[in-house]
């Protein structure tokens, strides 16, 4: 494997841990796909630095069993800003 893609790897893994980011997040923060995020940190990850993917796996995990709720705020905002003081969910 390439020296800069383990490097990006590890990168990645740490900005994933330190903001509890989401691979969506880390993807824009990076300017790279999502798919190229979560092949890093789940796959080339354990290969270069096995303890590091479990810590970033514990973090995904989260954010996959919370991403129910973000939906619903994301939703919840959306349609805040189209009609401000008319929503029912205020």
């Amino acid at each position: 494997m390439k020296k800069y893609i383990e490097e990006r790897a590890i990168e990645l893994a740490n900005y994933i841990i330190e903001k509890k980011a989401t691979v969506r997040a880390a993807a824009k923060k990076f300017g790279i796909s999502k798919s190229t995020v979560h092949k890093d940190v789940t796959e080339r990850l354990l290969v270069i630095k096995p303890e590091l993917a479990k810590h970033v796996r514990k973090v995904l995990d989260e954010n996959k069993a919370e991403r129910h709720i973000r939906g619903g705020q994301a939703t919840k905002a959306k349609y805040n800003m189209k009609s401000p003081g008319l929503s029912h969910w205020a």
